[in-house]
């Protein structure tokens, strides 16, 4: 007999050998991650194999996935920029939901449904995906563009209105939505924010700074997700959504100089879990009911995502922005949202809506979610072909430019380090620079330098700040060991990275080379040659002979650097052979 402990354990293994299997071979044939999940999910679910039956137990883990990542696009998004896009959320994203919502309550009651019923379904479906959209939304820019902010103007906007639909069921159902779990009280709310806010711009880097100063790593993670699932709680307490709580826990980390490192630390929480909830999705497809009302159930879904696609594309040219923006944003916004499935099952749990139609709705949340990936690869396809932007065709939205572009990245700002950011926004070059002792960049930042406590070696760290996008790559970093793991890691993930390095000494110089840094400066080098030019001068010998001196001692120590990466390449050669 198989006890609950080896049950869990079998489903994980399942989950895990279904990832390993199904990602790769859905990238190899390009449909993507999401759809990868989605049938791993299927094919492990009660309707497929059966591996995993207890799909609401899995689901409300995977539900920690869309936590993490509201929680890192909290901490991408200044609040300044967020108040730049009040006026897009307040009007652009209540048109969509309550227009969505009003269109589909008229079908609904066309349809025979009662009025409680066709309100329910008119706003659950009106939702759309956040882990869809934001996930999708990546691979096009992320929010930057014109289209990130629209759909992330909408999708929080529709965060913001889950705990009030819930009180709708309330009522609806005859409860009393004031004593209800789902009240919403708004002063509460609004105290729980601006407490939270306060305590964000002036307590937590003080609270950071001292779990840094025990150098425990383990701890620092630990805060971070307690900082996450804390804030997620606490907004879930006082009638608002966790995700909403995430959100905001990542807007009061936006400004502070550990949030890179706390980026890079959650990154592995949020990918390892979105997956998990695509995954739930796919085992949520009923397939014995799409089997027995094929027709009727594609049709709705193909139905239900032109409707929202109209309402999003129309809203979207009202609005001032181009043609082939509004399509991509409408697109990227058709399917239906997760929150579906929970207002429908409690619709269904309170006798307003008829169980057998909560299935149905709820089959066709999933299957708008299936099919989104797909739409988004063929429009943008189609797009692509035969759609050229007119020159006069210009958004009425100001496009949303990242701080973090083009840029440098310095990584070690110690006295070296520190030097060439002084250097560098002397000329007016942008840069980001990453430290790992406090003391450095509490120093810096009080000064006005963008220093950022992180492990530079660590490629999420990097990423976080914006290697993707970044000019180049400066190693300052004053321990050998870390610059050599450093050059070697950022070499491997991007290839194409010029890497500028300090070095030892000459042999660290070719090391470096070696590992694929594009230039190397030898400190030890440079400070004799200074100290010597002193010397030469003192001693009464001319400028012109001290620089020809110098400069031929350096080019000789260089080229000797060369010849010992030459070397070393022909020994590995002959080794190989």
């Amino acid at each position: 007999m198989i006890d609950a402990s080896t049950h869990y354990l079998m489903d994980v293994l399942a989950l895990l050998l279904a990832t390993v299997i199904v990602i790769p071979l859905f990238h190899a044939i390009r449909l993507g991650a999401i759809l990868g999940y989605l049938a791993a999910g299927a094919i492990l679910g009660p309707w497929g194999l059966g591996l995993i039956t207890e799909v609401e137990q899995v689901r409300h883990l995977g539900e920690f996935g869309v936590i993490f990542l509201l929680f890192i696009l909290g901490i991408e998004l200044k609040p300044e920029k967020l108040w730049q896009m009040r006026h897009m959320v307040v009007g652009l994203g209540l048109a969509q939901l309550l227009v969505t919502a009003a269109v589909l309550y008229g079908i609904a009651v066309w349809f025979g449904l009662t009025q409680k019923a066709a309100i329910i379904v008119g706003f659950g479906l009106a939702l759309s995906s956040t882990a869809f959209c934001l996930q999708l939304l990546a691979k096009r820019g992320g929010i930057s563009t014109t289209m990130g902010r629209m759909t992330l103007s909408i999708l929080l906007l529709q965060d913001i209105a889950v705990v009030p639909l819930l009180a709708l069921v309330s009522m609806l159902a005859g409860a009393d939505a004031s004593s209800s779990e789902s009240s919403f009280n708004f002063l509460y709310a609004v105290l729980a924010i601006i407490a939270l806010l306060f305590a964000g711009r002036y307590l937590l880097n003080p609270v950071l700074g001292r779990i840094v100063a025990s150098q425990d790593p383990e701890v620092f993670i630990a805060v971070a997700v307690l900082l996450v699932l804390g804030v997620a709680w606490i907004m879930e307490s006082v009638g608002l959504s966790m995700a909403l709580g995430a959100f905001l826990a990542g807007l009061m980390l936006a400004e502070s100089h550990y949030r890179h490192q706390i980026e890079a630390d959650i990154l592995p929480f949020r990918g390892i879990l979105l997956g998990l909830f695509f995954m739930t999705v796919g085992m949520g497809i009923n397939f014995e009911l799409l089997w027995n009302e094929l027709a009727t159930i594609i049709s709705l879904t193909i139905g239900l995502m032109a409707i929202k696609a109209l309402v999003v594309y129309l809203l979207a040219r009202i609005s001032g922005t181009r043609h082939d923006i509004s399509l991509q944003t409408a697109v990227l916004l058709s399917q239906s949202g997760e929150f579906g499935f929970v207002m429908f099952g409690f619709a269904a749990a309170s006798g307003v809506l008829d169980t057998q139609l909560s299935h149905m709705m709820t089959l066709i949340i999933a299957l708008t979610m299936v099919a989104t990936p797909l739409a988004v690869k063929v429009i943008n396809v189609v797009l692509l072909k035969f759609y050229t932007p007119k020159t006069t065709e210009t958004s009425s939205i100001v496009e949303f430019v990242d701080d973090a572009e083009e840029h440098i990245i310095l990584a070690g700002f110690g006295r070296v380090g520190a030097r060439i950011g002084a250097l560098l926004a002397a000329a007016g070059v942008p840069y980001i620079a990453l430290e790992l002792k406090q003391e450095r960049v509490k120093s810096a930042r009080t000064q006005g330098f963008p220093v950022f406590f992180g492990d530079a070696s660590n490629v999420k760290v990097l990423q976080a700040a914006g290697a993707d996008r970044a000019k180049m790559i400066v190693v300052s970093l004053e321990d050998p060991e870390n610059v050599d793991r450093l050059v070697s890691s950022v070499r491997q993930y991007y290839s194409d990275m010029p890497i500028h390095a300090r070095a030892r000494d000459r042999r660290h110089c070719a090391e470096l080379i070696n590992m694929g840094a594009t230039t190397t400066v030898s400190e030890t080098l440079e400070t004799s040659l200074r100290l010597t030019e002193e010397v030469l001068l003192g001693s009464g010998v001319s400028d012109d002979d001290v620089k020809k001196v110098i400069n031929e001692f350096r080019d000789e120590y260089y080229s000797d650097v060369v010849k010992k990466v030459t070397e070393q390449k022909v020994v590995m050669g002959e080794l190989r052979h």
